[in-house]
């Protein structure tokens, strides 16, 4: 069965957008709060005109460094996960290592890359490498060890080797999750290169990423700029998700549900 419209997909997200803008406003005006507590929707979109030229600068700037990280932690998540799914004993002694890593905080973590790296792009793509990595290698990792039992004995029956059974039958059953993880992943990226970004200044040249703008306009009390830039943010991880929402459509459109259209 075919998917519905687009225009008729578009009409809930779009309704539920007004009804957020309606709040957005009724709060404004029956609490008159100032501007610099809570700007109005026009207020921001004000700001965002006015502050464009910055705003699209520091988004190639953060996604510049976001991308570099989301890249190192797609190829370096994949592999572990395969090295950790082929051998019981290197699971067994790695692993907790990897949840380790994934639970020290990245505000401790951020200031050491930054001694050991340097500020700018080395550090901001580090700590992006460091939030993205985990969600790649924990879902890999769970497809590659949920291949079905059956399918790997009828492999073995047939004499398969372990490369083959890893390459031909758990490497695809994993693609899935493989890309499911790197869609968590995206989602994170941009807030990694942010947030390493406060750390380790910017990830490029000119005037900054989004972490500097954002400092920047706490620091003259914008508020508007500042919604401003957390929606060009936004819009940054829609992209990121977006293209791995693509690229996941692009391999498993002919022979996986979820790639499948839906009514």
């Amino acid at each position: 069965m075919k998917g519905r419209p687009l225009s008729t997909r578009a009409i809930l997200p779009a309704a539920f957008a007004l009804v957020v803008l309606g709040g957005w406003y009724g709060i404004v005006l029956a609490l008159e709060t100032p501007a610099y507590l809570l700007p109005a929707p026009h207020e921001v979109l004000a700001a965002g005109r006015a502050e464009g030229a910055a705003l699209a600068a520091a988004a190639i700037t953060t996604g510049s460094a976001a991308l570099l990280g989301l890249i190192l932690s797609a190829g370096a998540g994949f592999f572990l996960a395969v090295l950790l799914a082929a051998s019981p004993g290197t699971h067994r002694t790695l692993y907790p290592y990897v949840l380790l890593l994934q639970t020290v905080p990245v505000v401790i973590l951020t200031p050491i890359l930054v001694l050991w790296l340097g500020p700018g792009l080395p550090s901001v793509t580090a700590v992006t490498f460091l939030i993205t990595f985990f969600p790649v290698t924990s879902n890999t990792l769970e497809g590659l060890r949920s291949t079905p039992h059956s399918m790997i004995d009828l492999f073995r029956v047939y004499d398969a080797g372990r490369m083959q059974e890893m390459m031909r039958l758990r490497i695809p059953w994993a693609l899935p999750h493989y890309l499911s993880g790197l869609r968590i992943a995206a989602s994170l990226a941009p807030i990694g290169a942010i947030a390493g970004e406060f750390f380790a200044g910017s990830g490029g040249t000119g005037g900054g990423g989004l972490g500097y703008r954002v400092i920047v306009y706490f620091s003259r009390h914008e508020t508007a700029a500042l919604f401003a830039a957390g929606l060009t943010a936004c819009g940054l991880g829609f992209a990121f998700v977006g293209a791995v929402a693509l690229l996941a459509r692009f391999a498993l459109r002919h022979w996986h549900e979820s790639a499948k259209p839906r009514d």
